[in-house]
């Protein structure tokens, strides 16, 4: 009867395991299931369940928002991303982190083929002896998010632009005004890495002569102007979807002038044309 109403869960099949475990987040079976039992852990160390790492919900949950730039926490991402292409046994396919290190990406890239998105946001100690090796190795390659991540240069998108064919979704966002200023109180945020003025006009002729088969483009608060916007409109034809919220220096005639080029254009974020009076 006691056995009835409690069963053993630990006696569940490998694959009933599987099921359940795929059902969580990463972050949830590392710190639940992988906990349990010496069984579950072997079973949450599956390769099938190592095909994705997606950290982002854990970032958008945590407050400890200081620790994150310290290179402490830099190596437990890293450790993080090594232990789990490891366990993918190469067949890592989705990336989704936040300041990891080129030692991490190289990792990836030399043992990950087949990774098709990957996303490195806020990374400041990736820059083009990582992207490199990633445009070279993985070109399969369909959705980058490279946002906040300023050590990733102009040079680092037109490799991945010239390699990987496949890319539809570019994610180059730039912090907020405001998250920059509260940035620099912080002792492990280098001041000269908080300065991009520099990076939207570069970054949209880069794109538009190296991306042009993308469909999603993300470019909020760059700082581009409406000339650079529609060179990179009349280059990238084929784009769905823009994000430009926060891009101060454009104007609303610049991007109804530069938009009237892309025919396939479904949903455009446009910037706060009122506040960017202000500027």
């Amino acid at each position: 009867m006691g056995s009835t109403l409690h069963p053993d869960w630990t006696e569940l099949i490998r694959e009933c395991l599987i099921d359940i475990f795929s059902r969580l987040s990463m972050g949830k079976r590392w710190n639940g299931p992988m906990l349990v039992c010496k069984k579950w852990m072997n079973v949450c160390q599956d390769t099938s369940l190592n095909t994705v790492l997606d950290l982002e919900a854990e970032f958008l949950t945590s407050t400890d928002t200081t620790y994150w730039w310290s290179p402490e926490f830099e190596e437990k991402v890293d450790s993080t991303i090594r232990s789990v292409v490891d366990q993918s046994q190469g067949e890592l396919r989705e990336l989704r982190v936040r300041h990891c290190t080129n030692q991490s990406l190289s990792y990836v890239a030399e043992r990950c083929p087949n990774l098709e998105v990957l996303w490195v946001k806020y990374s400041p100690k990736v820059n083009t002896e990582s992207m490199k090796k990633i445009a070279l190795k993985c070109t399969k390659l369909k959705e980058l998010d490279i946002s906040c991540s300023y050590e990733i240069s102009c040079e680092c998108m037109e490799l991945v632009g010239t390699n990987c064919k496949n890319l539809q979704v570019l994610k180059r966002n730039l912090m907020q005004p405001s998250e920059v200023a509260r940035l620099r109180r912080y002792a492990y945020v280098k001041k000269q890495y908080l300065s991009v003025e520099t990076l939207g006009n570069v970054d949209a002729y880069t794109i538009g002569r190296h991306m042009h088969q993308l469909k999603h483009l993300e470019l909020r608060n760059s700082t581009l102007t409406d000339k650079a916007f529609a060179h990179l409109c009349k280059r990238c034809s084929n784009l769905e979807y823009l994000d430009l919220v926060g891009s101060r220096y454009l104007t609303s005639v610049g991007v109804a002038n530069g938009t009237s080029s892309l025919k396939n254009l479904k949903e455009i974020k446009k910037p706060d044309f009122a506040a960017t009076l202000f500027y």
